[in-house]
């Protein structure tokens, strides 16, 4: 099952992450560049960091100035998560580029790498949750509600983590189909952003 895999390597690149805590701190993938798993862990990786500069950006005593380097770089980041994205929806699409799809067969919502997207998400939410309900500085409600809180996230990567591998086994199966849109983001773009392409004249 694809989601035992990657919620596996996920929990492992958060971890990995958090032993020095830092955004800029290098990255050391343990996977074989050519693998799916490595994309899972990069893709996480950059979800990770781009959680905690999330984080910073929202000081409300942030520098404007700092505030601005930080919200360009998440931009930079987001576009990183998308190509990211891609890739591994490269992958499937390299993967069942010889199934046939039978006469009824659907097309999904979004592509297995979305989902996959979302799931990896859900692990930091999950892992940030859970260390809400081991603080020391915080009264006894505070705790709760942050139970009761992961106890709904770990609900829900266990539905998404099926349906990613009832999706993937339909697509093997040929009772639904890949079809990928490329995201086809415009603000980053000089050629489509009006602010950017403007600034040219």
């Amino acid at each position: 099952m694809i989601s035992t895999t990657a919620n596996s390597i996920f929990q492992r690149a958060i971890a990995d992450y958090h032993v020095n805590d830092a955004i800029d701190h290098p990255i050391s993938n343990p996977y074989d560049l050519d693998s799916l798993e490595h994309l899972l862990y990069l893709k996480c990786w950059i979800d990770t960091a781009q959680w905690h500069m999330e984080d910073v950006v929202r000081n409300p005593d942030i520098d404007p100035k700092d505030g601005l380097y930080w919200k360009r770089r998440i931009d930079k980041q987001n576009q990183v998560r998308t190509d990211t994205v891609e890739y591994i929806d490269s992958y499937y699409l390299q993967k069942y580029a010889d199934v046939a799809p039978m006469a009824d067969a659907k097309i999904n919502t979004e592509s297995p790498a979305w989902a996959i997207d979302r799931l990896s998400i859900l692990a930091l939410k999950i892992y940030h949750m859970e260390q809400e309900t081991h603080r020391t500085d915080v009264d006894q409600a505070h705790i709760e509600a942050c139970q009761q809180k992961l106890n709904v996230l770990l609900e829900q990567r266990q539905d998404l983590s099926q349906s990613i591998d009832e999706l993937l086994a339909d697509i093997q199966a040929g009772k639904k189909y890949m079809k990928v849109y490329k995201q086809m983001k415009m603000y980053n773009d000089p050629n489509l952003n009006p602010v950017l392409y403007g600034a040219q004249k």
